[in-house]
């Protein structure tokens, strides 16, 4: 089938917030891939091959060349095409930028993922408790820099905003009550204008896992 050739491929796991990231900055780079859904459990072949490391998000361009990681995915998008401005921020505030993103994938991830599957790091109760809050500190930062700006980017949504709202969505569904009582006004806000989204919805639709038999994958 030679249409692959001139589109990229994008594996994918939907509730994947690295996958989500990615996603959200492919649609708004208006770039048209084929989207593969993947089960985590039993991966196909073909991405194994375009992906030693074999976790999502794997993008495959169509000189063959695989990108990896899913901030360089998405900067790969939005340098292409940036029609909505999200990488002013990685400009305009480059130190700001690149210290939220560290922060973002390194303690504040290693805390959410002990908090939200303590089981999983044979963690206690306690443990897992204290991981929380340690990825609050995180968000409280968050809510801080959204007294001061409509958005972590600045004025309008950004690459900042869009890296980080699905795993501070993953966050909250740790225990959701707790989470809404945190005394957090503006980031509570930022979350559920995003959930409620049409760009959330545009991302989150449901895909069959992909097999050979679909050819390319799904048009996105």
């Amino acid at each position: 089938n030679m249409i692959s050739l001139n589109k990229p491929i994008l594996w994918t796991f939907r509730r994947c917030p690295y996958a989500m990231r990615t996603r959200l900055a492919v649609k708004a780079s208006g770039i048209k891939v084929y989207l593969r859904e993947i089960q985590l459990r039993s991966k196909p072949e073909a991405f194994v091959q375009d992906s030693e490391k074999a976790t999502v998000p794997v993008l495959k361009l169509p000189d063959g060349k695989v990108i990896e990681e899913s901030l360089e995915i998405m900067s790969w998008a939005l340098s292409e095409n940036d029609p909505e401005k999200w990488q002013d921020i990685m400009i305009n505030e480059p130190d700001y930028s690149s210290n939220f993103l560290r922060e973002l994938d390194g303690d504040f991830k290693q805390a959410l993922d002990r908090y939200k599957y303590a089981n999983r790091y044979h963690l206690d109760k306690k443990s897992a408790l204290d991981f929380r809050d340690l990825g609050s500190i995180f968000l409280a930062k968050i809510n801080k820099r959204l007294l001061e700006n409509a958005h972590l980017s600045g004025p309008h949504q950004g690459f900042l905003d869009v890296s980080s709202l699905p795993f501070v969505r993953q966050f909250r569904i740790a225990d959701p009550k707790w989470f809404d009582a945190q005394d957090w006004p503006k980031l509570h806000t930022w979350l559920q204008d995003f959930i409620a989204s049409n760009q959330f919805d545009q991302i989150m639709e449901k895909l069959s896992p992909w097999s050979e038999n679909q050819g390319d994958g799904v048009l996105f």
